[in-house]
């Protein structure tokens, strides 16, 4: 789909004008807070819609954008359970992990490994959160943005990458987190008023739901799916789909840096609350129009291009070049987000805790900035490489976090929940898990020894978490509690220290808890 072609002044002056205004907010922001901790964690100081606005915005990118939008062409809701079953991982994230995090007031992931753990498991963490953050965060966002960028401006492949990776830098490497959270608040009204607008245009095209519903077959609007032709089954979403989420939304640096960056636990759990109803949304937006582009456009070549196909083919001009800002919002919402992360992580875990604790303020935040380049760095190059895996792009990105996800899952579950697991048992489950996490992913991805012999890529990641879970157990009894550990409280005793009430929280996620059992029934 040329969407260059299409593109006329305005459409451009939008997209100009967007950019323009995206980076002057950062820069706003930026200019307002120079502290080291606010480059990182915003000074605590954000209030619970900014943490749920930018929650969803970093969850929401282009290659979710166009996936969704092609897996949907190809096979109806199915990959809506991909949002529909996130809420009680979130509700996990606010209910549990949260208070733990706010209670020691950790900065980052390994850190709070660090004070469970002790020093073993906080420094692979380190690195293995770098690894991830530059894997899933960087590459296989900027690639997919990086793709469509070069359709619009007709430019280069690496061009349109140095571009788009320099603007979310700018901001990020001066205002840090607080520049990243406030313009995610921004893309993500942006991304959502703009997705809804496509959706209400399309179904105006195909003549209204009613008339949706029926040139459409009745298995594309199921959700919990059986038979050896389902391409997501009801039970490889149940049992596969928590693995990677307690990882994604408990355990990732780039989420949860978004609820650190609160002012009090009570805001962080809110903002994460109305993110989880946020994502009630993202199948009516991302989805239905590319169910959409299958009764209006059916028998495309690629079905990676149904989003450009209904941006350019039912959008007015001024409308179109709106979309592409939506989607330019959503790349770099993602982008400085994983920056800021890997920049965190470097800065506090490794170089400061491992070469220079005597740091000053003036020097970590030097290093921050200096860390925030060479991720972007290396992004470009890793993005330049992210077409050798012949496999559909929604698929692809599910899988790398299908398989990256195990270890960490693993080790953040039971170190919470039961206090007899020990540090040398995280430190082994870690390198062993991930090793073998790795290992079986990549030849999954690569189809070795042939693609019959792998079960579906979600009950092979459940698999995968089963047994490290298993293999920590036995290594934690095997072995004995150090003393460089941190036992943790009760969550009771936990919710008394930071002297949160919970009743209220609780009686929203019951409200949530009732709309998607609605949903699915209404659906199945």
């Amino acid at each position: 789909m040329d969407i260059h072609s299409k593109l006329q002044t305005l459409d451009f002056a939008i997209i100009v004008g967007y950019i323009v205004t995206l980076v002057a907010i950062g820069m706003w922001v930026s200019f307002r807070r120079r502290g080291a901790e606010d480059l990182f964690l915003g000074g605590r100081s954000q209030s619970w819609p900014v943490v749920g606005l930018s929650i969803f915005g970093t969850n929401v990118n282009p290659s979710f954008l166009i996936s969704s939008c092609s897996v949907a062409y190809m096979s109806g809701f199915a990959a809506a359970n991909f949002e529909w079953l996130a809420w009680w991982l979130m509700m996990l994230l606010a209910m549990l992990f949260v208070p733990y995090y706010m209670r020691t007031r950790v900065s980052t992931m390994p850190e709070f490994i660090n004070r469970r753990f002790g020093r073993g498991p906080h420094a692979f963490l380190s690195y293995y959160a770098l690894f991830t953050t530059i894997v899933s965060w960087l590459g296989l966002v900027l690639y997919t943005g990086g793709l469509l960028f070069s359709q619009i401006m007709d430019w280069p492949l690496w061009v349109s990458l140095v571009v788009l990776m320099a603007i979310a830098t700018s901001f990020t490497v001066i205002g840090g987190l607080a520049a990243v959270m406030v313009t995610d608040a921004f893309q993500t009204v942006l991304m959502i008023g703009g997705a809804a607008a496509l959706t209400l245009i399309g179904l105006h095209e195909v003549g209204g739901v009613s008339a949706l519903a029926e040139r459409v077959p009745d298995s594309y609007w199921q959700l919990l799916r059986s038979g050896e032709k389902a391409k997501y089954p009801w039970h490889a979403m149940l049992l596969g789909y928590p693995v990677a989420g307690i990882w994604f939304w408990c355990a990732d640096q780039t989420i949860v840096q978004r609820v650190l960056g609160a002012r009090d636990m009570r805001q962080g759990q809110l903002g994460v609350v109305f993110a989880a109803f946020l994502k009630i949304l993202p199948p009516f937006l991302f989805l239905l129009p590319g169910i959409l582009c299958f009764v209006l456009h059916p028998g495309l070549d690629d079905p990676n291009e149904a989003f450009a196909t209904m941006v350019v083919s039912h959008l007015p001009t001024g409308m179109v070049g709106l979309m592409v800002a939506v989607l330019i919002a959503a790349l770099i919402s993602t982008i400085d987000s994983g920056l800021n992360s890997f920049s965190t992580v470097f800065t506090l875990d490794i170089y400061k805790k491992s070469f220079r604790p005597q740091a000053s303020a003036v020097e970590t935040k030097l290093v921050g900035r200096i860390a925030t380049v060479l991720a972007a760095a290396i992004a470009v190059s890793s993005a330049l490489v992210m077409d050798r895996f012949d496999r559909g792009l929604f698929d692809m990105i599910q899988s790398v976090i299908g398989f990256i996800a195990p270890p960490v899952s693993a080790v953040f579950v039971i170190g919470v929940l039961w206090r007899r697991a020990t540090s040398k048992a995280a430190l082994m489950t870690l390198i062993v898990g991930s090793i073998s996490s790795i290992s079986i992913g990549f030849c999954n991805l690569n189809d070795w020894p042939s693609k019959a012999f792998w079960p579906h890529f979600m009950l092979l990641s459940f698999y995968v978490f089963a047994g490290i879970c298993l293999f920590m157990v036995v290594a934690s009894l095997l072995t004995r509690n150090d003393s460089r550990e941190e036992q943790l409280p009760s969550l009771k005793e936990t919710y008394a220290q930071q002297g949160s009430r919970s009743r209220s929280l609780w009686l929203l996620w019951g409200v949530l808890a009732a709309i998607m059992a609605a949903i699915y029934l209404f659906f199945d």
